[in-house]
């Protein structure tokens, strides 16, 4: 049976080239970076290498990077730590509807435990952001607005160009979770007025468990991890060099190929979308059919369930999901298709498909076969709709 993963946006395989980087690290270079004797030190050059590679391919200067265990922690520690530095200011964090759980439960927590006051800023039909609500929404007590730069779910893009200036003119703190533009979309922070962004290694083919905030010069945030000056104080425990090894070369290679991949997963995605929508009745692409990232399609289809379609392309070794993984246990409608206000036959019948590196045109064509006879198949015998 032919096997076909379409979930990248869940997580990435690990690449040879990557692996290779990082295996050295975990046996003969073992040193801890903070070691005063040669292993140490060795690793400390490492490890500031690394952060100048990042800093250099995301166009931004090396005190700006500051390595985590996962895109979520950083995640919490731009926005809990902005919170709490800015304690003299306000309390006020503005979020979209449709934000990750990882910044979503965040603020959730903020709420229930700092006492801070929320606002979710809705989005139009195509997950874009309402820019008119966002400048409303900001008050002189606003310390942050949290924007992701493109949704996990749907793909669709944000202008965060626009975002960003709004942000600037009311000066306002602005962070972007850019978990899945990295590699994907040029978020050009070299120019864009983004104060701190979040990304993760296993969305772009390096290793699962380090991730990294782009945290701009001069901005104070506090620690959430203490009990050591690493990172610029900012986030204590011995660095994972071997896994910050391993982002940094996937960074590099997603940086230095980005154009290539867009042209074709692109191409590749919308031969999939076409051929789904024109041959398969009552379907639907959720998302901007523009503004989105090369490698997503999330479909609709209509009278039957999401989940029964996800366990019979399994059936035929086809890998895809619902929505985010971080919910992928839950029952509940997702958040975003219904903060988009698309109809309950939309919603329970969505399936995100993302592809990859090595998702070819016979892969698609294959789903492309199986498909079909998939939807057919559960329409005749559900009883849901």
């Amino acid at each position: 049976m032919q096997t076909v993963y379409l979930d990248h946006s869940a997580t990435s395989y690990v690449l040879p080239e990557v692996l290779e980087a990082m295996l050295p690290y975990f046996s003969d270079q073992f040193g801890n970076p903070s070691s005063l004797h040669s292993l140490g030190r060795a690793n400390r050059k490492i490890l500031e290498d690394c952060r100048e590679r990042v800093a250099d391919l995301m166009r931004i200067e090396h005190a700006d990077v500051i390595f985590t265990g996962s895109g979520s922690e950083a995640d919490n520690l731009a926005i809990i730590g902005s919170l709490l530095a800015q304690r003299d200011k306000g309390n006020h964090i503005i979020i979209s509807t449709i934000e990750h759980h990882a910044v979503e439960h965040t603020c959730e927590f903020a709420k229930k435990y700092l006492g801070a006051e929320v606002t979710y800023v809705p989005v139009d039909e195509y997950a874009r952001l309402r820019l008119d609500k966002l400048e409303d929404a900001i008050t002189d007590k606003t310390v942050l607005v949290s924007i992701m730069s493109a949704n996990n779910e749907v793909g669709t893009i944000q202008d965060i160009d626009a975002i960003a200036e709004i942000c600037k003119k009311k000066g306002v703190r602005f962070h972007s979770d850019v978990v899945q533009s990295i590699g994907l979309h040029d978020l050009d922070l070299k120019n864009k007025p983004i104060d701190m962004a979040s990304f993760a290694a296993h969305k772009f083919y390096g290793p699962k468990g380090v991730g990294c905030l782009i945290k701009r010069k001069g901005l104070k945030i506090v620690p959430l991890v203490h009990g050591g000056a690493q990172e610029f104080g900012l986030r204590a425990g011995t660095e994972n060099i071997p896994g910050i090894v391993g982002l940094t070369k996937a960074l590099d290679i997603a940086m230095t190929h980005m154009p290539e991949n867009i042209e074709r997963l692109t191409a590749l995605r919308d031969k999939f979308v076409k051929n789904v929508l024109e041959n398969i009745t009552d379907t639907h692409l959720n998302g901007h059919p523009t503004f989105r990232l090369p490698h997503n399609a999330n479909i609709g289809f209509s009278r039957i369930e999401g989940e029964s379609i996800l366990l019979q392309l399994d059936m035929h070794g086809i890998a895809a999901s619902s929505g985010s993984a971080c919910t992928s246990n839950s029952l509940d409608p997702s958040h975003v298709l219904t903060a988009m206000g698309l109809e309950p036959v939309v919603v329970q019948g969505s399936v995100r498909f993302t592809l990859g590196h090595r998702t070819t045109d016979e892969d698609i064509d294959y789903v492309l076969e199986i498909l079909p006879g998939i939807i057919e198949k559960l329409r005749s015998i559900s009883a849901v709709y």
